[in-house]
């Protein structure tokens, strides 16, 4: 008997009917969504307008520090740049370079004294009115010796920079920025061996110098370079008791290691040579271009920390509204939650429908986001001509913040519509 038993076929347990596919929740919940569209669209309105917010803050943070990088790696962070003192009048301390406490003179001891030191340019500053034909044009101009070109890796794209020979005899040349040659002469090819007049003065164009974009309100383009002799000479004159006056000095070296022992270097060599010692100030000022990066970027990073910060409170407020929404959805929606339980609908079928309507609000309102943000940060990108960068990081944390807020926003709301009595529910009016 033992045996006949045996042999009758062991029943398979059927699957729960009230297990329903996932496509089917997904396929439920969008078309819950979609039938009430004006409110799913406000609802979702918070979360569009946080991950955009935090998709094109971080875009166009990073856009900026990556434009100020470039232009001050053009100008090269491998350089010192020692600037003259700052005049007092009475308490009053006026701008840097507004006293001649610099000289050609330094710049000539720095280059024999200080080992680190590849590689020593001095310049001589002013703005003046410039003058060709019927043109003119107020600019900058610059005196400047042999080794400014390397110093500032700018250098001249048509004709040449003046020579030794030019720069000792106080010769009369010029070389001119690329807004400078397009404000005087126009659409004009022929301007090298043109003559133009600097304050009066007469002076041959023998170069025309590489285009260096703006770096903020200064247009590196709109320059005019001269022989420091000339421009000291002619231009300026000789107003420092002990030689050349000149507004600053460029100390250039091959790696950042040699740059901090050319600062030190050059601070005691300047020292001495003024005579200044503790607890006298210096009569002097040393700025480091990789100073001025990492002193940017560190701005730059804090600031978008702020605002990305706020525009998280954006994301908040976003999920509030999606629980508001969806609490006050369960409530109009008790009577086809009762009519569900009563037909089989367990309390986690209930569960999950209501949780994916959260969840497909906060995906497609931070898909709608991440789109609107890139659109943003790259019309800011044109707008105001910085690189466009987007953070693949940024995008994948405001996916996941959106698919979070979702999650969290849809959990009270679906608990309590799970939680309902069938009873109780199909009684609702």
């Amino acid at each position: 008997m033992l045996q006949s038993l045996s042999k009758i076929p062991k029943i398979q347990k059927r699957p729960s009917k009230s297990t329903v596919p996932l496509t089917e929740i997904i396929s439920m919940a969008v078309e819950t969504l979609w039938s009430n569209k004006l409110r799913t669209g406000l609802t979702m309105l918070g979360v569009v307008i946080g991950i955009a917010s935090v998709i094109a803050i971080t875009s166009v943070g990073q856009g900026v520090q990556k434009s100020v990088e470039n232009q001050i790696q053009a100008l090269g962070t491998d350089v010192l740049q020692v600037l003259a003192g700052a005049a007092r009048s009475g308490n009053i301390r006026q701008g840097v370079g507004s006293t001649s406490t610099l000289t050609w003179e330094d710049a000539k001891a720095i280059a024999q004294q200080a080992p680190s030191a590849d590689l020593v340019s001095a310049y001589l500053q002013r703005n003046a009115q410039v003058v060709y034909g019927g043109e003119n044009t107020s600019t900058t101009i610059y005196g400047t010796d042999l080794n400014y070109p390397d110093a500032r890796n700018t250098h001249p794209q048509e004709g040449r920079f003046f020579t030794q020979e030019e720069l000792d005899s106080s010769k009369q040349v010029a070389v001119i920025g690329p807004t400078v040659k397009r404000t005087l002469f126009g659409n004009s090819t022929q301007v090298i061996g043109e003559q133009i007049r600097i304050q009066g003065e007469t002076y041959e164009v023998i170069g025309i110098m590489e285009p260096k974009g703006a770096q903020g309100p200064m247009d590196r383009d709109d320059q005019i370079f001269i022989p420091l002799t000339s421009m000291s000479g002619r231009l300026v004159g000789n107003n420092a008791l002990t030689g050349v006056s000149v507004n600053g000095i460029l100390i250039k070296s091959s790696n950042q290691d040699k740059l901090e022992a050319a600062q030190f270097q050059v601070t005691n060599i300047l020292r001495l040579r003024h005579e200044i010692y503790p607890p006298q100030p210096d009569d002097f000022r040393i700025t480091n271009q990789a100073d001025i990066v990492s002193t940017f970027t560190n701005v730059v990073g804090l600031f978008t920390i702020m605002v990305v910060a706020i525009a998280g409170i954006s994301l908040v407020v976003g999920g509030i509204g999606i629980a508001n929404i969806m609490l006050v959805s369960v409530v109009e929606r008790t009577r086809e939650i009762g009519i569900r339980k009563a037909v089989g609908a367990t309390n986690s079928a209930i569960l999950n429908q209501f949780l994916a309507e959260a969840i497909v609000i906060s995906i497609v309102g931070g898909g709608i986001g991440m789109g609107s943000g890139i659109l943003i940060a790259f019309g800011a990108s044109s707008i105001f001509k910085f690189p466009f960068v987007i953070s693949v990081a940024s995008v994948i944390v405001g996916f996941g913040l959106s698919l979070f807020v979702g999650l969290v926003a849809g959990v009270i709301p679906a608990r309590n519509a799970a939680k309902l009595d069938p009873i109780t529910a199909l009684r609702s009016d």
